[in-house]
């Protein structure tokens, strides 16, 4: 069965005041950027990555490519995260489903994807990662291939959430203690609480 991990990463990083997917993890700097560990992170669990990046963004490319990971460049990225989406799911039109995850979303561990691909493998529609001790949900997100023409048509910046909305019955819980799946660093302040942190 043909899943695709893509991993997302087009934002303009407006919160960062820079090149926020360039940046390292802190206490990981040696492993470069955080785009690449949430790279890695989706080829190891999923078997395969797919990033979507703006046109242009060349360092980010090559840091992205030396991860493993398939580049495509778009500028829908400029339209938003639903926009960056539709032209990743464009690019892999004929997988029996999907693996979305983020590039500014680096922490998830490599089991967490595993479990959304073999939900994915046994029928699930729509399937995420929820933290067994809160009960919120987090990423990566699965999706079936029943659900393509809904992803093709997703515009702007509400990502997937109109779809998880429209299909909440057939969502398939998958929990966790991973964390990673609700850590976003948008910031250099959650970045350096991150540092603090550790």
């Amino acid at each position: 069965m043909e899943i695709r991990g893509l991993l997302l990463c087009g934002g303009a990083a407006t919160r960062f005041r820079g090149a926020k997917l360039l940046a390292p993890i802190p206490g990981e700097e040696a492993a470069g950027p955080m785009a690449a560990r949430a790279a890695r992170t989706l080829v190891e669990g999923a078997g395969n990555a797919l990033a979507i990046v703006p046109v242009g963004a060349d360092a980010l490319r090559r840091a992205l490519e030396r991860s493993g990971c398939e580049v495509v460049e778009s500028d829908r990225t400029a339209l938003g995260m639903g926009a960056s989406l539709a032209a990743a799911v464009a690019a892999s039109d004929r997988a029996e489903g999907w693996i979305v995850a983020l590039g500014d979303m680096p922490l998830v561990a490599a089991a967490t994807v595993r479990a959304v691909r073999a939900a994915l493998e046994e029928g699930a529609l729509i399937a995420a990662p929820v933290l067994s001790r809160t009960g919120v949900r987090g990423h990566p997100v699965g999706f079936a291939a029943e659900l393509r023409a809904e992803l093709l048509a997703l515009q702007g910046d509400a990502g997937a959430r109109s779809i998880l909305d429209r299909h909440r019955a057939r969502l398939r819980i998958l929990a966790t203690d991973d964390a990673g799946i609700l850590v976003d660093l948008d910031t250099p302040e959650q970045l350096e609480a991150l540092r603090r942190a550790r």
